[in-house]
Order: C-alpha cells, then sequence, then structure tokens
C-alpha cells in the first residue's frame, strides 16, 4: 500500500501561504527561544518555537481558526463540532467564539480538568463520552444529527493541517535555516505541517516526528506503510493518544525522516528540564519533541534544531506525580 499513498492535493506552497496571512490576525506569532544548558545536555543548537504562548496555549489555534474562516456562513450559523481530548477542543471553542457561532465539543470523560474548565471559559458547549475513540465517534455523530453543526476534525483535515504548518513557517522564518525540525506526533496534524513547511521553505532540511513509546501507532504505520489504529495508548503525553488519519499519515511517509519513540522516563525527564532551565510552562506532549532529540544524540549531536513546543496546558494537580516518579 505504501506506493500508493499520496499527499492530498490541497498541501500546496500557495495554500501555506495564503493560510498564514488569512490566520494572521487571529493568532499570535510565537517566540522563538534558546536555551544554553538545554544544548549542552543535548549536544545540539536548539531553538524552541513557543505554541505553548499561543491563543488558547496551543498551536491547535492555527488550524482551527483557519478552518472555521474557510466555512460558508450558512454553515457557520448551525454551529461546529469537534472531538478532542483538550487543545483542539479549547481552539475550536475560542475560534467559534471570535466568529460569534456556537461550538459543541465531544471529550472523553478523562481529559483533564484544566482543559475542561478552559473549553467551557471559551463558551463551547462540553458532551462527554468514555475515553474510547468509537466512543468519541459515535456521540460525535449524535451530536451534529441533533444540531445541524459542522463537524472539525481536529487533525486529519487539509484546512487544518495548513493551518498547524504556519508554525513550522514562522519558526524557519525568524530562526532558520535548521538541519533539523521537530514535532511531536498525536494525530499527525502538527506534524505533517511541519514537514511541508520544511519542504516548501528549505533546501534539506529534515523532519523527524516525537512519539511516546505507549503510544505509537505513528511508528507501527510508518513501518508498515498503512495505517495502524491506536487502540489502548498509555502516556501521560495526553495530547498524543489519538491515531493518524488518511491525510496526515502520507504526508508523515513520504515527508518526515523517521518517527523517534520516547519512554515515559525520557518525557518526564525533558518536562522537567524545560520547567527547571527554560522558566517556561509546557504539557508534556510538548516535551515528548525534546525527548526525542536527547534519546537519539547519534542523528542530533551538533546539528541545528528547530523545536515545535506544542502547547502549555499543563494540568498542575498531576505534575507533582509525575515529578516524583
Amino acid at each position: 500500500m505504501a506506493d500508493k499513498l499520496e499527499i492530498p492535493g490541497k498541501l500546496t506552497f500557495d495554500a501555506l501561504v495564503a493560510t498564514h496571512e488569512r490566520i494572521a490576525a487571529y493568532v499570535h506569532r510565537t517566540p522563538v527561544l534558546t536555551c544554553r544548558s538545554i544544548d549542552e545536555w543535548t549536544g545540539a543548537e536548539l531553538h524552541f518555537k513557543c505554541e505553548n504562548f499561543q491563543k488558547m496555549g496551543a498551536f491547535k489555534m492555527r488550524g482551527a481558526v483557519n478552518a472555521l474562516l474557510q466555512l460558508p456562513k450558512e454553515q457557520l450559523e448551525k454551529g461546529v463540532a469537534t472531538h478532542s481530548s483538550g487543545n483542539f477542543a479549547q481552539a475550536l471553542a475560542l475560534s467559534a467564539r471570535m466568529l460569534g457561532v456556537k461550538a459543541y465539543i465531544v471529550m472523553p470523560s478523562n481529559s483533564p480538568s484544566v482543559k475542561k474548565a478552559a473549553v467551557r471559559g471559551y463558551g463551547g458547549q462540553i458532551i462527554e463520552c468514555e475515553p474510547t475513540l468509537q466512543a468519541r465517534e459515535d456521540t460525535l455523530q449524535q451530536v451534529v444529527a441533533k444540531t445541524g453543526a459542522t463537524f472539525v476534525h481536529p487533525f486529519n483535515d487539509e484546512q487544518v493541517i495548513l493551518g498547524q504548518g504556519t508554525a513550522a513557517k514562522e519558526l524557519i522564518e525568524d530562526a532558520g535555516p535548521f538541519d533539523y525540525l521537530v514535532a511531536p506526533v498525536g494525530g499527525g496534524g502538527l506534524c505533517a505541517g511541519t514537514a511541508l513547511a520544511a519542504r516548501f521553505l528549505t533546501k534539506g532540511t529534515k523532519t523527524v516526528g516525537a512519539e511516546p513509546l505507549g503510544a505509537d501507532d505513528a511508528w507501527q504505520s510508518m513501518q508498515a506503510g498503512r495505517l495502524i489504529p491506536q487502540t489502548n495508548p498509555q502516556t501521560i503525553a495526553d495530547g498524543l493518544r489519538t491515531s493518524l488519519g488518511d491525510k496526515t499519515f502520507p504526508v508523515l511517509y513520504h515527508l518526515t525522516e523517521s518517527i523517534v519513540r520516547v519512554p515515559e522516563t525520557a518525557i518526564i525527564e525533558a518536562l522537567r528540564y524545560i520547567l527547571e532551565r527554560m522558566k517556561i510552562v509546557v504539557e508534556p506532549s510538548s516535551a515528548v519533541a525534546l525527548a526525542a532529540i536527547k534519546e537519539d544524540p547519534t542523528r542530533f549531536r551538533g546539528k541545528r534544531v528547530g523545536v515545535i513546543l506544542s502547547g502549555g496546558n499543563l494540568d498542575l494537580t498531576l505534575l507533582g506525580e509525575w515529578m516524583r516518579n
């Protein structure tokens, strides 16, 4: 099947540029930070794109608002809906509020309380479900049938992928060139967008995906050349527990160099380094990217690396438990 995978036709250079222009008034151009002590720890020169400082605290804002801005007025009037463990839920709720439309958010019952509170704060209506992909999809179908809202997929959507790719576009423009770009992988929207930006805007920059060992469907899918769904993800990186989609996987398959898997201990160690050395708040999903660099020193040592810190919506009630382990 691998040789039949095709990158969706809407994912073009012109579309990425147009997306960046479209969403500029709705998102922050987040800063790029460096940290000498982390460079010494990893042996690489790292430049962190801090999407933890993005509106609603994560890169998801970019894709959500781009998708909504592409919908016709008659669809927006009936509202929008999605399923998400947290960050896209917040992004869609905030984007909908900005545009004056309703947002219906299906969230797994085990989603972090801080993310549920934020969704409600942005005006989103939460419908809880069991923490399985099937339950999320079934509940979403019920919501859409009842409300007439338009489903906006949290990652498997060309407009969402293009929106997420603007983070890497800014990183390249502000601090490039790079030998590597590293992005965490959950549903693949961020990593796919990052890989597209690297392909369109650079000569030779390689994209690497970073994934928890306990939620490694992307690594498995890359090895098999076909989508292998996530079954029972076990990781503190709650934003990376979902499976790739049929639009994100071909981009990763063709445009990323590889997927690096990291154990939970490495995620916690990287999270601690970011909190203690950079003095900024990130969630575990962000730390996975740094953990991948530390876990693969042969690849990254001496290289100039752009790192996407995907979000900062950290559940502080769990932080002490993680740091004790």
